[in-house]
């Protein structure tokens, strides 16, 4: 401010300093003969002229350093309203926070309390008469009061929310029973309803007192000490016996899923789980054993295994490296995705991956890919060009160095099983744009052709039998007698048949990180005409096995 003052004292004093100079100069102009009018004229135009200008450049910078300031003003005043919006969204937002944090506050103390009133029940109080009607307390053991408390208060949880199971009660009666064994030849008696029955057994189970214990006391004989473990492989009563298992675990974990959460550990109790991992150790060392068809990706032993670790929530007591180790033993069985997730190897699955491709099962691996949202990193449609190699290479008669007709056969079969289990593939996730479906249908229609062909031709050749004479008297076929299978598991398919889903197979992504929804997903399933082909020479099995 002090400098714009003595700036306007200067320019105002031009004035009087131009005067002096005049008189100066007319002084000067005495001494001399000539006159100087004119240049005197010019002298003064020109410091007139810088006077304006000065005077002008001045009056322009004050404009210039008012309208600073009136920006400046704004500019405050602006910034003075957007603190104080954000002030009061803050004190909104501390308000609304603390209101969540006094309700959670609240549910947490009265599940708590709930929890108590549940788990430590008031003592028993007993009138004897002998010493006059005075009521005395007895008090029982810790153990004994959490058993008939946990038992007593999951009746009286799921008094209200039993819904009436219609098509079979039997299952109901069962399990308030907590009848294994008779559950179990409950669904063996009504397999062609397994897929109701399904549906029914996590509500029945509402009707036990311990559905828990029930279903570990259902995994008796899932290792039966009179069979081998290659044996178990052809007993169709063993593998009857061990897909229900698998069943009613998955079954336990649908009801547990649909608890309230705070009451999932009076289910899951400690002595349950300490039941389960006793289980779990002696099951473990006994999958070592398992023969070609773990490495087929649908082994049951090794299944069982991890259904009990994930309904039971054990999976913390053993090692992530080995479980996942036995994920390729399950890798075609639909529920493989949402094991993983609840067992918490999501971020093996790349390993896992890498196994499947090394070791020809690329379909397996595509699966997973989608599963769990790998699909940059491993390449669907590379993977599948690759099985499609891969299978051409190891049914390759000149590989062999046999040239048959029989072993020509097998080879068309095995190529022709190859490129439907890849255009299935294709198809379940379509990927038709990436890899067109088209040139794979016509060799398939190609082999189909040939195949038709050499059956005809076989047919013709074959010797026609003799008919016999009218009298009776002449070659006849031979009946053999022989002794009728009394078993009372007939077959496999018979007894314990395929579980049976309306969806075809897809692995659903990642939604939530470890929850048991273990049962969610569609089922995995390959047209029976797609074979039993598989790219390394094991058997690819058609459909997914429950």
């Amino acid at each position: 401010m002090e400098d714009t003052q003595s700036v306007a004292t200067l320019m105002n004093s031009t004035t009087s300093k131009i005067q002096q100079l005049q008189k100066a100069f007319a002084e000067l102009e005495s001494y001399r003969a000539v006159t100087l009018n004119l240049k005197w004229k010019q002298l003064e135009e020109h410091f007139h002229g810088l006077e304006k200008s000065l005077k002008r450049r001045y009056t322009e910078l004050e404009d210039q350093e008012k309208e600073y300031e009136t920006k400046t003003m704004r500019a405050r005043e602006m910034l003075e309203k957007r603190e104080a919006a954000v002030m009061a969204k803050e004190c909104t937002s501390l308000e609304r926070l603390q209101e969540k944090r006094d309700a959670a506050v609240s549910a947490i103390a009265n599940a708590v309390q709930k929890h108590r009133k549940v788990s430590f029940p008031e003592p028993a109080v007993v009138s004897r008469e002998d010493q006059g009607g005075a009521p005395i307390v007895e008090e029982k053991p810790p153990d004994a009061m959490t058993a008939e408390n946990n038992f007593e208060g999951m009746r009286k949880y799921f008094a209200n929310e039993i819904p009436e199971v219609k098509a079979y009660p039997q299952l109901v009666k069962l399990c308030q029973e907590m009848d294994s064994e008779g559950l179990h030849k409950f669904i063996s008696d009504n397999r062609k309803s397994l897929t109701a029955i399904r549906e029914e057994i996590p509500t029945a189970l509402k009707a036990s007192g311990d559905p828990a214990s029930l279903i570990l006391d259902s995994l008796r004989g899932f290792y039966s000490m009179e069979v081998s473990n290659m044996d178990g492989k052809k007993d169709p009563n063993l593998l009857g016996l061990r897909r229900t298992c698998i069943m009613l675990m998955e079954c336990l974990s649908i009801l547990l899923t649909n608890l309230d959460p705070c009451f999932v550990s009076n289910v899951i109790t400690g002595n349950i789980k300490e039941r389960a991992k006793a289980i779990a150790e002696d099951w473990k060392p006994k999958l070592d054993d398992l023969d070609v068809d773990a490495n087929n990706g649908n082994s049951l032993e090794a299944h069982a295994f991890l259904q009990l670790l994930a309904t039971f929530g054990i999976d913390s007591d053993f090692d992530q490296v080995d479980l996942s180790k036995l994920i390729p033993m399950v890798s075609r069985r639909r529920q493989t995705a949402d094991l993983c997730r609840s067992l918490g190897l999501s971020e093996k699955m790349p390993g896992v991956i890498n196994v499947l491709v090394n070791n020809g099962r690329q379909i397996d691996a595509v699966n997973l890919a989608f599963a769990f949202e790998l699909t940059e990193q491993f390449s669907p449609v590379s993977l599948l060009k690759s099985y499609l190699t891969e299978a051409r290479k190891n049914s390759s008669p000149v590989k062999s160095g046999n040239t048959s007709p029989t072993v020509q056969n097998e080879v068309n079969e095995r190529e022709l099983t190859a490129l439907k289990a890849v255009i299935k593939c294709i198809e379940d996730h379509k990927l038709e744009e990436q890899y067109p479906v088209d040139p794979l249908q016509k060799l398939v229609l190609q082999l189909e052709k040939v195949k038709a062909d050499k059956k005809r031709a076989t047919e013709v050749a074959k010797p026609q039998p003799k008919r016999p004479r009218a009298n009776g008297v002449g070659h006849a076929p031979r009946v053999t007698n022989f002794v009728a299978d009394k078993n009372f598991y007939a077959r496999v398919t018979d007894r314990y048949p395929q579980y049976i889903y309306d969806k075809p197979y897809v692995y659903h992504g990642h939604t939530d990180a470890h929850v048991p929804s273990l049962l969610g997903s569609a089922a995995y399933t390959v047209p029976p005409s797609h074979g039993k082909f598989f790219g390394n020479g094991f058997q690819y099995q058609a459909t997914y096995l429950h």
